[in-house]
């Protein structure tokens, strides 16, 4: 298979970042991203890597599934088998395997990778989710959140946004992230082009009203995960329909896109 390498991004001016706390009333606790501490610059492709119990070794080992930040998708056509064998957790603290939360013959389902529950932009995303839960069960259609972090910083969303926990998963190793290959990163996180989306006057609105019970409790103690990125997957089964990586914070993928991905195959 051959390997996709994502567009060289230039940074943002650090302006913005002030321009974002300033225009949605962040926490005056909120953490400046200009004080974590830089990682390695975001190399032009961010291979998929190998989920292994050991996390060390896990990132010592990599897996040639990549996929585009577009609708087609890079994947092999046994993305569903291998995905299917991830295990993660519920809400409540319950481990599960991918495959189980959806049926694998001809079952629809949209899976949003978030970012870790602490991100605001996850918080927004999430909300966003929750208002069209309804539109995806009147199709047919099983919604799947999976965020990063332990269930316990997942029940803190589920509890304060709300977000209902039946449809919320925790991956607290990033297991599927790193066998999709999803991009991680300093750069990605704070200053690629693609989060100025989040800049945009059509989201503060939603940003202020998911950010109403916002709390810091929600990151997770692996400070480390705050510098992955998410994505979207629509599968019919275990055949994937849809793959989309957020190129930066915020870079979500639009939900009527989805919405029309699901409705051209009969369910």
């Amino acid at each position: 298979m051959n390997l996709v390498s994502a567009r060289t991004q230039n940074p943002l001016r650090c302006a913005s970042l002030s321009m974002l706390s300033s225009s949605i009333n962040l926490p005056s606790h909120f953490p400046s991203p200009l004080l974590l501490k830089p990682y390695a610059p975001d190399s032009k492709l961010y291979p998929a890597k190998l989920a292994t119990t050991n996390g060390d070794a896990r990132r010592n080992f990599r897996s040639p599934v990549v996929v585009k930040a577009s609708i087609t998708s890079g994947y092999g056509p046994e993305i569903g088998e291998i995905l299917g064998d991830v295990r993660i957790f519920t809400a409540a603290g319950e481990p599960v395997l991918f495959k189980d939360l959806w049926d694998q013959t001809e079952g629809m389902a949209v899976v949003a990778l978030l970012r870790h529950f602490g991100c605001f932009c996850c918080w927004e995303l999430a909300s966003t989710l929750k208002e069209s839960k309804a539109r995806f069960d009147s199709s047919g259609v099983k919604l799947i959140a999976v965020g990063i972090g332990t269930p316990n910083k997942a029940r803190i969303l589920a509890e304060r946004l709300p977000f209902p926990m039946d449809c919320l998963y925790a991956d607290p190793d990033r297991k599927a992230y790193d066998l999709l290959g999803l991009y991680y990163g300093f750069g990605r996180t704070f200053f690629n082009p693609a989060s100025t989306k989040v800049f945009s006057k059509s989201r503060f609105s939603t940003l202020r009203e998911a950010m109403k019970n916002y709390t810091l409790e929600a990151t997770p103690d692996d400070r480390s995960s705050v510098l992955q990125q998410g994505g979207m997957l629509v599968f019919k089964g275990k055949q994937l329909l849809y793959a989309r990586k957020d190129e930066g914070t915020g870079d979500h993928a639009p939900l009527d896109e989805i919405y029309d991905v699901c409705c051209r195959v009969p369910t």
